[in-house]
């Protein structure tokens, strides 16, 4: 069996390049859901009939755990995949796992009292951060920005306009020294993170999921062996999208420092479901 990370674009590869770096010898199978990207700008209604699409193809692909990558997956998709998704279905022994808890774990441990998170729309209006560190710490605040054109930019090569962007949104949040901390609450937006210190200066502490995620899977893996125990470990790893483009494997190979090997899925119209394109459908 394998390890599964999903996402909607480029966010999730850095997830997968990092865990990859930390235990080299699970095998891993990526799907990234591009034909839907962005999430973070549609309803909650089609943001879980995506993601319960894109855990059902990693699950047919012999998956044991699958990580939703996805910040906004896991805000509104999340719970309800594991609570009536997973027992219903014929994968109800497997486990799925979201990155915002594991998030706001690492800021709390770090000490910090006065977060700052940027992230789509609908993570944002979701409010899952602020409900799930109520439960975690009802001491510690947190400030929420919107930031709807990190992700279209990033994945669409508008690299020249980010350094403004950034600036208009984050401006704000560290007039006064309204936060000690940072959470890049968008798993592209790691890619991001060595231009945003400029902006919010050393004194605010960032955190990217990118850099927290692996060592919070080794966690979950030394107090769930039977899980770990499932997952091969052939050092083999795989890569679907959903649609294929040539911007997204020229940074998908940036990404990962080499050519990687990207297979494309189809929506099946009569199943749907994703269904590799080199099946019949």
């Amino acid at each position: 069996m394998k390890l599964g990370i999903f996402d909607s674009g480029l966010g999730g590869l850095l997830i997968a390049k990092s865990i990859r770096e930390k235990m080299p010898d699970i095998d891993i199978i990526y799907f990234g859901d591009t034909l839907h990207l962005p999430y973070g700008n549609r309803s909650g209604k089609a943001i879980y009939a995506h993601s319960e699409r894109a855990v059902d193809f990693l699950f047919s692909q012999d998956c044991a755990l699958i990580i939703t990558a996805c910040n906004t997956a896991s805000a509104a998709a999340l719970r309800t995949l594991q609570q009536q998704y997973l027992p219903a279905s014929m994968y109800k022994n497997r486990r799925i796992l979201g990155v915002i808890v594991p998030t706001l774990e690492t800021a709390i441990d770090g000490g910090h009292k006065r977060l700052g998170i940027i992230a789509t729309n609908h993570t944002v209006e979701t409010m899952i951060y602020p409900v799930e560190l109520e439960k975690i710490d009802p001491e510690i605040s947190i400030i929420q920005k919107k930031t709807p054109l990190l992700v279209p930019l990033i994945e669409n090569g508008g690299a020249n306009w980010l350094p403004s962007v950034l600036e208009h949104y984050l401006t704000p949040m560290i007039e006064e020294d309204a936060i000690e901390c940072l959470i890049l609450g968008c798993t592209h937006y790691s890619l991001l993170k060595n231009e945003i210190p400029s902006i919010i200066g050393k004194y605010v502490s960032i955190i990217s999921q990118d850099e927290i995620i692996p060592d919070k899977l080794i966690n979950y893996f030394n107090r769930h062996q039977e899980i770990y125990e499932k997952i091969d470990k052939n050092s083999k790893i795989k890569f679907y999208v959903s649609d294929k483009t040539e911007s997204y494997c020229k940074t998908a190979d940036q990404i990962f420092g080499h050519s990687i090997n990207i297979e494309l899925t189809h929506l099946d119209p009569v199943s749907n479901k994703f269904v590799i394109a080199s099946e019949p459908i």
